[in-house]
């Protein structure tokens, strides 16, 4: 089996727990076949990035109970799809990311360049990110 490597080609991290984010709800941004949307990006969400994504259709803050999601709020680590985080970068709206615990694959979609402009470190307080 072969493992999962973040964008900078090492072992790939945890992005988040609290709320369990990932494709496959493990935590991190793994992915395989099933992942058609490539949930990859590991990034900290954002005022503007969420705000963004409810323009284009994409709601990430409104709870969905039954799909076992609570919703999210600036501060957030998730596992966002490499095409929609992109078309966020375009529209200047990009939310930080956490290169770490981005998967491999994003770079399918987004060069290194581009994650590496937006890379953070998670701070002890993410909710400072606004």
């Amino acid at each position: 089996m072969e493992r999962d490597l973040n964008v900078l080609g090492e072992s790939l991290q945890e992005c988040g727990t609290d709320p369990v984010t990932g494709f496959f709800r493990d935590g991190c941004c793994t992915t395989g076949p099933e992942d058609l949307g490539s949930h990859t990006v590991c990034a900290v969400m954002t005022t503007e990035f969420l705000a963004h994504q409810l323009a284009v259709g994409n709601d990430l803050t409104t709870p969905r109970p039954e799909l076992n999601f609570t919703g999210l709020r600036p501060g957030d680590r998730w596992c966002v799809v490499a095409a929609r985080w992109l078309q966020a970068y375009h529209a200047g709206a990009a939310a930080p990311v956490v290169l770490a615990s981005t998967h491999l694959r994003a770079l399918d979609t987004i060069p290194l360049s581009v994650l590496r402009a937006h890379a953070v470190d998670v701070p002890a307080d993410p909710s400072a990110l606004g």
